[in-house]
């Protein structure tokens, strides 16, 4: 062979024997393909961008990793709900659940499942898809499992994986104005490989035809006006009870059918959807409606032990500790003693037009304690609603602060405890620790690398919450509010031991 620049061989070396050449060339081929699967490998810690032109598919297909996305909305409550059924439904069909950040109050609204009037799966889909990005531009992006402690179900029951982990390494997109620690910071400092976003926000929504990537995304496109997911009810294809009656045919010209489906049975093994490696709900969100369920009506009766365990274990989901730690250090250090606690919304959606109702349950329970305390001390009260304190007045709850039996205490998200506990739960990254990680993934002590800015997040609320879950006096809550109703499921659960 002539060497470039030179006029005789390179090396001469003696022939192999015929038998030796195919081992030769194994043992000469083997490090170019170690390279060549560190370099395709989604799970790789990336030395340079694998795949520069490849499409999402084609990334998708060098994996064996079966994904379960959907498209939460409405208030926080209304989405640990959504993430309950789409844990559940994940585990159902042996999928990894996509786990989406805390979506802003209302910025992606549903409709009305019993009127029969709702955003697509597509449009919504597309709609969360934006708002998670217009989040990481704000850097203000938490995940909803580092508010909500899912560490005891998707460490055995069902795989999960961060949406921050996800866009990173399949969809190419820069991450690291959704960081706050080292971990996050680590995934997201990774060499990229081409930014897909556009594409994966175009296919994932379900705006490409199922056709052309039925093999990698399958969008499901039946929603409660047509579907009730259930699961081993032996009811299949069957009629639910729940139909658009016949004025509400005429009045809005509809004709949707209703029908139970088994969710095993149209999107597990053998179907077309199965075969997708990403399963892309609407919303998954239920709730009960006329003896029948809005969306999912996945329970317990289920024959199926695994599921029936995973349902109880999802029944009640605390809060990260940070936030329960909080709450019980408001509790123990200001009102020391036994308390009331009264959850009032007043501003919001159908609430604000109901003040007297909800003043009038606080009454009854103000009245009745009156009537049985026998010693002349006073009553402490810790107030949790969405009226801000300057505006209480010549309201029912002026009077409470005024009155000398009675003392008020309220928390604030400027409070030292509130920011205290915002920190610790950006520090604990419970949400990505929660799920699956890339191999080698090296973890940095600093995070120079992430623009954190001066944002931490709202966890107020949930603080709150977890102050009212150590109310021995009792709790008054806002008839028909899921904020009340989680508050309930706290006590029941006894998570406040003081």
């Amino acid at each position: 062979m002539e060497w470039p620049g030179g006029s005789g061989r390179r090396w001469r070396t003696r022939p192999p024997t015929p038998r030796s050449k195919p081992l030769l060339y194994l043992l000469l081929s083997l490090p170019f393909f170690l390279l060549l699967f560190l370099y395709l490998s989604p799970f790789a810690t990336f030395s340079s961008p694998p795949l520069p032109s490849a499409s999402l598919c084609s990334r998708l297909s060098l994996s064996d990793e079966r994904f379960l996305w959907y498209a939460p909305h409405s208030g926080f409550t209304n989405q640990v709900s959504e993430l309950k059924n789409a844990l559940l439904i994940g585990a159902i069909l042996n999928r990894s659940v996509i786990v989406p950040p805390v979506l802003d109050h209302h910025a992606v609204a549903l409709g009305s499942c019993p009127k029969f009037r709702v955003t697509s799966p597509a449009t919504l889909r597309a709609a969360v898809w934006d708002h998670i990005m217009e989040l990481v531009r704000d850097q203000r992006y938490v995940s909803i499992a580092d508010i909500v402690d899912i560490s005891s179900v998707s460490a055995s029951m069902v795989r999960t994986i961060d949406f921050r982990v996800f866009a990173s390494i399949w969809c190419g997109r820069d991450m690291k104005k959704a960081c706050f620690s080292s971990m996050c910071c680590s995934l997201s400092t990774m060499r990229h490989i081409s930014d897909l976003s556009d594409q994966c926000r175009y296919l994932i929504s379900g705006l490409a035809p199922i056709s052309s990537t039925r093999t990698c995304i399958y969008p499901v496109e039946d929603d409660c006006r047509t579907t009730v997911w259930m699961y081993q009810q032996h009811s299949d294809k069957e009629l639910d009870s729940f139909q658009p009656d016949e004025s509400l045919k005429k009045k809005k010209n509809i004709s949707y059918v209703r029908t139970r489906k088994d969710v095993y049975q149209s999107l597990g093994p053998g179907t077309v959807p199965d075969r997708a490696a990403i399963l892309a709900f609407g919303t998954v969100f239920s709730a009960p409606y006329r003896g029948s369920q809005s969306y999912i009506d996945i329970h317990a009766s289920s024959s199926d032990l695994k599921i029936k365990h995973l349902i109880k274990k999802i029944e009640f989901l605390p809060f990260a500790s940070e936030i329960m730690q909080a709450g019980r250090k408001f509790a123990l250090e200001n009102m020391k003693g036994p308390f009331l606690c009264a959850q009032l919304r007043l501003l919001d959606g159908q609430f604000k037009n109901h003040w007297k109702g909800t003043f009038s349950a606080l009454k009854d329970k103000l009245k009745s304690l009156n009537q049985g305390n026998t010693k002349s001390g006073t009553i402490d009260i810790f107030i949790m609603t969405d009226l801000p304190r300057e505006n209480w007045t010549k309201t029912y709850l002026d009077e409470i602060d005024r009155e000398k039996k009675y003392k008020v205490y309220t928390l604030d998200e400027r409070d030292d405890l509130v920011v205290g506990a915002a920190n610790g739960v950006m520090k604990a990254e419970l949400g990505i620790k929660s799920g699956f990680l890339p191999r080698n993934l090296v973890v940095h002590g600093s995070q120079e690398s992430c623009a954190r800015g001066s944002y931490l997040p709202d966890v107020l609320l949930y603080v709150e919450e977890s102050v009212c879950s150590c109310a021995s006096l009792g709790f008054v809550g806002t008839a028909g509010s899921t904020i009340a109703e989680s508050i309930e499921l706290m006590r029941k659960n006894n998570v406040c031991d003081l």
